[in-house]
Parts: structure tokens; sequence; C-alpha cells
């Protein structure tokens, strides 16, 4: 078995396993110990789109998490420690995702300048939470698709609709017929394949001609897209937003994830701004009044909701469910 070790950033450790300098036959490995704590589910759960699908699997002692990266498709394991996270990975990719753990964890999200001394149960998450993170997963198209299927559709649509596009269109995930990986894994489609989609397809599929649009336009960007990764958030999310159909929340729900990007406000979600509002004020707000009440944070935005969506601070529902459409042909 031959190992590496995830690149550390300054004060991290990431222990090396011993192996050959052979080319892998099993995982390579690594052991990450930041000094601060990391909690793997605060940190990526926002990764996953709802319970079937299948590119995350969570599980008692970690998480399952598939990657399309620039050197090919690849399986990552990653299991919570008392002092940090073990990391093995299957496939073409293994040494790419393995070198970006740290990354994924968020060893570059420092959360030591946030001030929310104003609101104690904002503080107090703080200190409960101390080993969430904004994780970087440096894919872009693989958190912007499940966003464009995320546009204007309840959650529960969007993750049926989702969790179709990777169980028909994505490949059998590394691991799995050596029978080291869950059966169940998948790697989410590949650009080519997404944008080689027919419209027939996308109709059984559940989504809708604008959003197939949008993300055949997008897949169609793929190579540029994945340029972006090291561009700030605000030069990144303006290049995003020339692609017809991505506009602000789209930018923002990719960014946060792909980036890490603390910054990011996802404008036009449909509860986020009654959400922060009633937890900063106790009454809902709009997004004027959301920005507004975010503007002190400036710079750390994501951060501060990120804390006010683990706090369960919300507004009692009153408005009916919306109305679930099928768009798929009978």
């Amino acid at each position: 078995m031959s190992s590496i070790a995830a690149a550390p950033t300054a004060g991290d450790a990431a222990d090396p396993r011993p192996g050959s300098d052979d080319r892998p036959v099993g995982p390579v490995t690594c052991e990450y110990r930041p000094r601060t704590p990391i909690d793997l589910r605060q940190t990526l759960g926002i990764l996953g789109r709802g319970t079937y699908d299948q590119t995350t699997i969570w599980d008692a002692k970690g998480v399952w998490r598939t990657f399309r990266t620039p050197v090919g498709p690849v399986t990552l394991r990653l299991e919570q420690r008392p002092d940090g996270v073990d990391a093995a990975a299957w496939g073409p990719g293994a040494e790419w995702v393995i070198g970006g753990v740290p990354e994924l964890l968020g060893a570059g999200d420092d959360w030591s300048a946030l001030d929310v001394a104003r609101y104690p149960f904002l503080a107090e998450v703080l200190r409960r939470r101390q080993g969430m993170r904004l994780p970087r997963t440096r894919r872009v198209l693989e958190a912007l698709a499940p966003a464009i299927i995320e546009q204007k559709v309840t959650s529960l649509e969007a993750y049926r609709e989702w969790a179709r596009i990777v169980r028909w269109y994505g490949e059998i995930a590394p691991g799995v017929h050596e029978g080291f990986v869950p059966r169940d894994l998948r790697v989410c489609p590949s650009a080519h394949t997404l944008r080689h989609v027919p419209s027939w397809e996308w109709h059984r599929l559940g989504v809708d001609p604008n959003r197939s649009r949008t993300l055949v336009l997008a897949s169609r960007s793929a190579d540029s897209l994945e340029r972006i990764v090291d561009d700030g958030g605000a030069d990144a999310a303006a290049k995003l937003r020339t692609i017809s159909g991505i506009g602000v929340w789209t930018a923002a729900e990719t960014l946060q994830r792909s980036h890490g990007d603390p910054d990011q406000i996802s404008l036009g979600d449909y509860g986020l701004s009654k959400t922060v509002g009633f937890a900063l004020t106790g009454s809902p707000t709009d997004d004027d009044g959301m920005l507004e009440l975010l503007e002190p944070w400036a710079g750390q935005r994501q951060r501060v909701v990120r804390l006010i969506l683990a706090s369960g601070r919300a507004p009692a529902r009153r408005a009916p469910r919306a109305t679930i459409t099928d768009h798929r042909w009978r």
C-alpha cells in the first residue's frame, strides 16, 4: 500500500504512513492532524445533496465522497478521530485528492477574527461547534451542477432529480469493483456526458428546459470554470454569472463549496433571509434586510450564516408547502 502526506498548512500535521515507490495497488492514505478541532459532519455536511445522493454516503465513522479530479475520478474515505481525520483514496485522482485534504477540511478557513459577542446565542454556537469549517473542494462544476438543479424548485424535487442524474449518468466509483468501497457509490457525470444528454432524457429526469439548458451551457464551459478555482470570490462569481441562467444565488451556492468562500450569501433563497432576520431580530426579513443585518460581518457573512443555521433558530412555518411539479413525461 502506497501512502503520501496531505500537504499541511502552518501548524498542521499530516502524518504519512509508510509505503513503497511502486504504483499504488490499494488506497493512498494520510493522517490529518490540525492544531484546531475539526468536525467532519459539521464541515462537509453541505456537500451532499439529500439522502439519495450517491456521491456522498455517511456512516457512523465518517463519510465516503467521490470527486472527478483533473487526473480522473476518485473515491475518498474520511474517518473522524479524536485528534483529527484519517483519509484514504482510491482511483486515478487519489494523490490529487489526498494532497487537498487540509483544504477540503477548511485548513485555510480562519474564524479567529469573527466577533459575535453581541449575540450570545451565536457565541454559544461558535463555542460548541469549534470543529465547523468551510470546505474547499476545488471542483467548480461539481458544485455548480447540483446548484443549477436546485434553482426555483423545492429541495425535495432537486434532490430527487440530482439523484437520478448521478444514478443514470454517473460512473461507478473507483474501488467498488474491488470491494473496497460501498457498491452504491457513484462519481458525478463528466462535463462531456452532461452536455450530450438529449432533451428528452432531461424530461425523463424531471429537469425542466430552463435548468437543463443552463447545465448544458455550464458543461460546455467546464475547462474555463475550473480555472477560476484560484480567483477571489467576487471575481469568480462575476465569471460564473457570464453563463446564461446563472445568477447571484447559484454562484454563491457554488463558491461556498468549491472555494470555501467565507462571504458568499445565497441571495434569493426562499427561506434564508427569513431565518437570518428571525435569528438576529426576532422577525423575518427580506434580502435587503438580511444584507443590512450581516453588514457588520462583511467578509465573513457566510460564517455567520452557518452559525445561524446551526443554531436551529428559524421562524415557524406558516405558509402552505410549495406544490411539487413533476416535469417528466408520462
